[in-house]
């Protein structure tokens, strides 16, 4: 299929950017969206131009690195799917696609559609993890009995590869989908009990500094969501940052 490709280009964070328009033919309906862009860019690179600056690591819907906004919407018309499983096969020949970067405060862009995600980062420093002495006092991992529904509800939440589409979807740029995930993998898990309520202060603090806006529930975030994280982990964030405040 042939394609005209509308995408942003800006060469730093401080230079100002555009949308460019480009051709792309004979383009297969059996090539995912960054294979695509790879043939984007093996063009550009023939005619001596500057390809394309965009993240992608795993390319298996894993690593969390890819972030497109495609026609409007985070990770493109698929539901379920990130940017590096979207395939050709979503679009007809002769459409206009329309790529940009992630948009947010929180999100500066660095090139093209390069953006920092560093804060994400940041927030999960600030509290996402366990303090465990594992020098030689490693437990098994089915020594701790856990009932099934908590550990479902747990696994749940941790298949957050952190993309920041929830970021993207949000008209308020809000990151509560993403550090409610992470708050509810641990708090729902015997392991986190002992840093629960130092954990989800720090953690929403951090979020305020890094400039993400506030949520209010209009559920765009848990709609293009490539993992499906479910709003229930905002519902129990919001519980559990209630009970640290007053305890």
């Amino acid at each position: 299929m042939n394609l005209t490709l509308k995408v942003w280009r800006q060469k730093s964070a401080d230079a100002k950017g555009a949308m460019e328009t480009y051709k792309v033919s004979d383009i297969s309906e059996h090539m995912s969206f960054l294979e695509m862009m790879d043939v984007l860019n093996e063009h550009l690179i023939s005619e001596g131009k500057e390809p394309v600056a965009f993240d992608h690591d795993c390319r298996e819907g894993i690593c969390g690195s890819c972030s497109m906004y495609i026609n409007g919407e985070p990770h493109g018309p698929d539901r379920g799917v990130t940017t590096c499983q979207l395939h050709m096969r979503r679009f007809k020949d002769g459409d206009t696609i329309h790529i940009e970067p992630w948009r947010s405060k929180a999100f500066p862009i660095l090139k093209d559609l390069v953006v920092d995600r560093g804060a994400f980062d940041r927030i999960i420093q600030a509290g996402g993890y366990v303090s465990v002495n594992t020098s030689g006092n490693s437990q098994d991992a089915n020594a701790i009995p856990i009932p099934k529904e908590d550990a479902d509800k747990a696994f749940d939440a941790a298949t957050c590869i952190g993309c920041g589409a929830c970021v993207a979807a949000c008209k308020n740029a809000s990151a509560m989908l993403f550090v409610s995930a992470k708050v509810s993998q641990l708090s729902l898990l015997p392991q986190g009990q002992v840093e629960r309520e130092e954990r989800v202060l720090n953690m929403v603090e951090q979020m305020d500094k890094e400039g993400f806006g506030n949520c209010s529930n209009t559920g765009a975030c848990e709609i293009e969501c490539p993992k499906g994280i479910s709003l229930d982990n905002i519902a129990r964030m919001n519980r559990e940052l209630a009970s640290a405040k007053i305890s």
